[in-house]
């Protein structure tokens, strides 16, 4: 590849080439989060074959999803140290090979390596920069670009659903995984499209040194570094795990990452247990699925308008907050039209914060690290993912039925909710004694010089 002359620009262009690259994002999730969404329809071909239980065959989507999240900081390195086209196509190519070589298992361990750990790499060297990228070209519309973009995530569920059925009804489900793969290498298109900026804010956070043979901003182009140099440009990348902000913003995630997965785990399984059919159950699926897309545009598009877009961190926790608010009431929700209802504002307020976490991550840590600070927000979902749905079950297991299992997932996102929450008051407490200080002692700089200030700005300036 061709060393790419990129102009500089003053702030991201907020269209133009952007769109490609919100298309480009859209198809990387429906290529990553859907198709690990779709793997659970694997799950009753698996134990049939490998005469497994369930509990040994349900690590298989807890290794993938796990896996996508903890390697995300390595997907954010290979991009920031190469391009993000390098990375999402190393990706696809990675995640290819895995389905591919899992149509071939003779074990669930070798399902664990390839389909689990393998595939669910190659997602994670894909995902965060993707999303990464969008940040760099939307400012104005950041939140509806972001909404439009994480859609794929359940529009590709509504529609690969039926159609990994109907794979494994025909070609088996080696078949199906053989097709599937051959589907995810479009991975390495969609990184084709992901075309380099420069923005101003990029020099500024990493300002030029006196080496004219060295890139200065620690980019793909910088391969000659010294290991100094290089040790130089990550701890610049990752200053920002010290700011007070990120670090609430990311313990907020832990609980947010634990409560938002046990309902979708067991929904069709808790509405079974009361009495709900089979088909109205995937029908609550289905529901959940597609308000999950009006929520991710609709709030991208409202919170995007000038009065709410200052407001975005407070929108981002009471969609939070409601949403599990939503699981609290979900165990007296005992027939098929309550749960409806249920369906409908637990798929829009999901839609809604997710759409919002790369938008309210970049206002904390800004757009040049963005593509960092998504590797770690991802990186701390992994390990609350992969122990909530067991958690969950061991206490539908020991209670005997759903009520202990869904309030504590409701806690925990009304917990995130409520600790931003207090963040924001109690920053707000902090600025306020500091602006009433700066007035007083402007009130007594103007008595001081008998109102001649400037003069004395003249006289601390030359100072200085």
């Amino acid at each position: 590849m061709t060393q790419e002359k990129r102009s500089l620009h003053k702030t991201p262009p907020d269209g133009g080439w952007g769109w490609m690259i919100v298309i480009g994002c859209f198809f990387v999730t429906v290529c990553t989060r859907a198709v690990t969404r779709c793997i659970s329809i694997f799950f009753v071909e698996f134990q049939s074959y490998f005469a497994q239980d369930y509990a040994r065959t349900a690590w298989i989507h807890s290794i993938v999803d796990c896996s996508t999240m903890l390697c995300a900081p390595i997907g954010s390195y290979v991009s920031n140290h190469f391009s993000c086209q390098v990375g999402i196509i190393l990706g696809g190519v990675l995640a290819s090979t895995g389905l591919v070589l899992s149509s071939f298992a003779t074990s669930l361990e070798y399902l664990y390596l390839t389909l689990g750990v393998l595939t669910g790499l190659g997602f994670a060297l894909c995902y965060s920069p993707a999303i990464a990228m969008v940040g760099k070209y939307f400012e104005k519309r950041k939140a509806l670009a972001y909404g439009i973009a994480m859609s794929g995530s359940g529009i590709g569920t509504f529609i690969l659903a039926p159609v990994v059925q109907l794979l494994i009804e025909q070609f088996s489900w080696r078949g199906a995984l053989l097709i599937l793969g051959g589907f995810v290498s479009n991975l390495c298109v969609c990184g084709a499209l992901m075309r380099p900026i420069s923005l101003k804010e990029d020099s500024l956070h990493y300002p030029l040194k006196q080496e004219p043979q060295l890139d200065s901003s620690c980019s793909p182009l910088c391969q000659d570094c010294s290991h100094k140099r290089l040790c130089y440009c990550t701890t610049k990348e990752y200053r920002f795990l010290l700011k007070p902000k990120f670090i609430i913003l990311a313990v907020s995630f832990l609980f947010l990452a634990y409560g938002c997965s046990p309902p979708f785990v067991y929904l069709v399984p808790y509405s079974l247990s009361v009495g709900v059919s089979h088909q109205e159950a995937a029908f609550l699926m289905s529901i959940l699925g597609i308000v999950d897309i009006v929520g991710n545009i609709t709030f991208g598009w409202v919170t995007d308008r000038r009065f709410l877009k200052k407001h975005r961190y407070c929108c981002y926790l009471i969609a939070v907050g409601l949403d599990g608010l939503c699981c609290l009431f979900l165990p007296i929700l005992t027939c098929f039209q309550l749960l409806v209802p249920f369906s409908v504002m637990f798929g829009y307020f999901d839609g809604a914060y997710v759409a919002l976490i790369p938008v309210i991550t970049g206002d904390v840590v800004g757009t040049s690290n963005l593509s960092s600070a998504l590797g770690v927000v991802f990186f701390l979902h992994a390990v609350p993912y992969l122990l909530s749905p067991p958690i969950a079950g061991w206490l539908v297991d020991t209670t005997g039925d759903y009520t202990a299992a869904f309030l504590l997932s409701g806690f925990s996102m009304i917990f995130c909710s409520i600790l931003l929450g207090l963040a924001k008051i109690i920053n707000r407490i902090k600025k306020n004694p500091q602006a009433t200080v700066v007035r007083s002692s402007d009130i007594k700089q103007e008595v001081w010089t008998n109102g001649d200030v400037s003069c004395l700005n003249a006289i601390s300036e030359k100072e200085v």
